[in-house]
This record gives C-alpha cells, sequence and structure tokens, in this order.
C-alpha cells in the first residue's frame, strides 16, 4: 500500500477503481463534464457538478467514463445514511502492534494524487458529513482531518463530482452544498437504440431475441413512468438465459420468470394503466401476449377492463363514454 506524509502524520492511501466499462449513450453527457473540469485561466477552478437521474440509468459509469477520458485514476466513495465525517477524510486504524495507522479515504486519496473522486450516491448523507467537505467544495480546497489533526490540500488536478438518485430513499442536501454542487447534469433514461446498445455490450453472448424482449419491456416502463432501469434488465437477461438453460424453458417462459422474480409482481403494473385510459386502449396486446399470458387470458384483461371503466361513470347511458373511433371520450 502506498504511504503519503502531511506533516507529522503518515497516511495509507486507497486503491484507485479499475474502470472497466465504457459509458455507452449521449456523448454530450460527456463533454458536459468534461467542460466543468476545465481550468481556463491560472485563476480559475473546476466545478464539482452532481449528475442527478433514477437508480440504475449509469450515472457512476457515466462520471467514471468521463475521467478515463481524461487519463486520471478515477476513486469511488460509496456514501451511506452512516457515513461518518471521519469516514470522509481519514480513518484511524488499530494496528495489531497496538498503534494507531491513519487511512487516507478514495477522496483524500484523489486529492492528494491528483486524481478523480466520485461520491456515488451522495445524497445518502447527513448535513453532518457534508459540512466535512465544505471547505474543499469551494475555493479553498482543503479538508481537515480532527482525528488526525492535519489539513490536507488538493492536488492542482484533482476532480470531482457526485452522483445523486431521484427518489425518496435520500437526505435533503443543504442549499449551501447544493451552492457548491454545480451545475446539476441530469441522466435520463436512455432512447431504445442506445438502451439496446447497453444491453448488447453488457450481456454480449445474449441472442438478439431476448435482448428485444427486454428492451421493449423497458421502453414501455420509461414511457409510463415505471422506473426499471437498464441494471434491472441486464439482470433479467443474465438470469432468464440460466433458467432456460437450468431448467428446459423455452426462452418466453424463462424471460416472463424472470421479469416476475427480478422486479416482481409489480412489473406490468403499466399495463393495467394503459388498460384505465392513460393511453389508447387497442396498442401492445399483440406485442405482449408471448411473454406475458395467452391471448385468451388478454382479451378476458381488456374486456374487463372496459367494463370496470364503464362502471366507474356517472353517465346512465354507457354508449356515450366512446367516441366513434372506439376512443374514450375527454369527460370520462
Amino acid at each position: 500500500m502506498e504511504r503519503f506524509q502531511v506533516g507529522e502524520v503518515e497516511l495509507t492511501l486507497s486503491e484507485p477503481v479499475k474502470v472497466k466499462r465504457d459509458w455507452i449513450g449521449r456523448q454530450e453527457l460527456i463533454d458536459q463534464i468534461r467542460a466543468c473540469w476545465l481550468v481556463i485561466d491560472d485563476r480559475d477552478l473546476p466545478l464539482s457538478p452532481r449528475l442527478v437521474g433514477k437508480p440504475g440509468v449509469g450515472k457512476t459509469t457515466l462520471a467514471s467514463a468521463a475521467a478515463k477520458s481524461l487519463d486520471q485514476e478515477v476513486y469511488i466513495f460509496q456514501c451511506t445514511m452512516d457515513t461518518r465525517p471521519e469516514d470522509l477524510v481519514v480513518t484511524p486504524v488499530l494496528s495489531s502492534d497496538r498503534s494507531i495507522n491513519y487511512h487516507a479515504s478514495p477522496l483524500v486519496t484523489a486529492m492528494i494524487k491528483g486524481g478523480v473522486a466520485i461520491l456515488d450516491e451522495a445524497n445518502r448523507m447527513s448535513e453532518k458529513s457534508w459540512a466535512s467537505l465544505a471547505p474543499l467544495l469551494d475555493d479553498r480546497r482543503y479538508v481537515e482531518s480532527l482525528i488526525a489533526g492535519v489539513k490536507i490540500e488538493a492536488h492542482k488536478d484533482f476532480r470531482c463530482c457526485v452522483t445523486m438518485n431521484d427518489d425518496a430513499s435520500t437526505y435533503e442536501v443543504p442549499d449551501y452544498i447544493i451552492g457548491r454542487l454545480q451545475p446539476m447534469i441530469e441522466v435520463d433514461f436512455p432512447e431504445r437504440e442506445e438502451e439496446l446498445a447497453i444491453l448488447r455490450y453488457n450481456v454480449d453472448f445474449a441472442p438478439e431475441k431476448i435482448l428485444a424482449l427486454t428492451v421493449d419491456f423497458l421502453q414501455r416502463s420509461h414511457k409510463n413512468d415505471v422506473h426499471h432501469s437498464t441494471r434491472d434488465g441486464i439482470n433479467i437477461i443474465r438470469y432468464a438465459l440460466k433458467l432456460e438453460k437450468s431448467h428446459d424453458m423455452t426462452l418466453d417462459e424463462a424471460f416472463r420468470k424472470s421479469v416476475l422474480q427480478v422486479i416482481g409482481e409489480e412489473a406490468f403494473d403499466f399495463e393495467r394503466r394503459k388498460l384505465r385510459g392513460s393511453v389508447p386502449l387497442d396498442t401492445n396486446f399483440v406485442d405482449l401476449q408471448n411473454f406475458f399470458m395467452t391471448t385468451e387470458q388478454l382479451l378476458k384483461q381488456q374486456a374487463a377492463a372496459l367494463q370496470d371503466v364503464d362502471d366507474m361513470d356517472d353517465d346512465d347511458d354507457d354508449d356515450d363514454d366512446w367516441d366513434e373511433e372506439g376512443e374514450l371520450n375527454d369527460d370520462v
């Protein structure tokens, strides 16, 4: 392990992360991160952007790929609700001879070596932990370790970004920290061709049929605001192929079982929402019959859904609910 002397304290440094995956998606996002990290004048400083999006859309992969494009080492710190200020900076470790060794976090190691630090899922941290990073994220560019009694300055090549999940299982990040994590770069679900390319890249041994089934399922969920991620799709494909191999299933059967076990019974909720009138009722039934249910079951479900819509109507004449083209009237 590499060591570094800060004043009278010797720090054991963390190891960089080996970046194995390339970014497959909008090159514009890589360019935006690189622009944030650019220094255009001796008086200028790099920015620390926050990458925001749903879980599983590739925020960490994107940040790692941006660092890789600059040929810099990558250090990732996984943030949790239990992250303490000392975890982010320097942690004391009791050795076998009862002496205390000081271990630099991945963040501090990146500061010392001029690498890129990625604070992953950063909005899971408490305000106390964020407060310890305030001087690093502004023009002061240092952190202090009260435990080791040292002040650590950031290397001029040090760069930082954070990823934040857009979900409810996170803390509210203080405004004074948000002001330091600028700009926001939004990472959304990929378009169909991009998502298919990502699936093919990560599971390159999968047949085209299951890739197509999976990307169609994911794209339907994205369009209906049901947040099944590309990561979910990769797991669906891998498990389906294992089921097909070990359980003597057809690929369609293995796919449907894999979806139900990876996502859960709620996996097809977006189809039920379509039946309630969120989109035209004459779509997707034929496409889904191969891996959701039989044609007879689909027709019965459609008929039941149409009856439910009529039952919710206050009008005595159910026929008034539909226009001549078989679509629900706007006032239904």
